[in-house]
């Protein structure tokens, strides 16, 4: 059974930065695509980030320079360091793993930026 556990949710100030990991297990995770998704209240889930197997990354333009998506295939966690943080990008994290065992996803984590 996969499982994704995220954590390193918070509160941040504007301009801040914050470094969420998403730890998986049941999963060959060097052979999945990875990903960072969000949800704001009111908001539909939007892809923020994701990383092939072989370390492709995508982002959405408006986290674009300022977060960073990374794996460690070794200790089968993911990355999102997010910096330079501001109001409209609080919102529930989740992880998501996409592989030839399926789509899954995790609890999320909390990110709240504000002064």
């Amino acid at each position: 059974q996969v499982q994704l556990v995220e954590s390193g949710g918070g509160l941040v100030q504007p301009g801040g930065s914050l470094t969420l990991s998403c730890a998986a297990s049941g999963t060959i995770f060097s052979r999945n695509a990875m990903g960072w998704f969000r949800q704001a209240p009111g908001k539909q889930r939007e892809l923020v980030a994701i990383i092939s197997s072989g370390g492709t990354t995508h982002y959405a333009n408006s986290v674009q320079g300022r977060f960073t998506i990374s794996r460690d295939n070794a200790r089968y966690t993911l990355y999102l360091q997010m910096n330079s943080l501001k109001p409209e990008d609080t919102a529930v994290y989740y992880c998501n793993s996409n592989g030839n065992n399926g789509n899954y996803w995790g609890q999320g984590t909390q990110v709240t930026v504000s002064s």
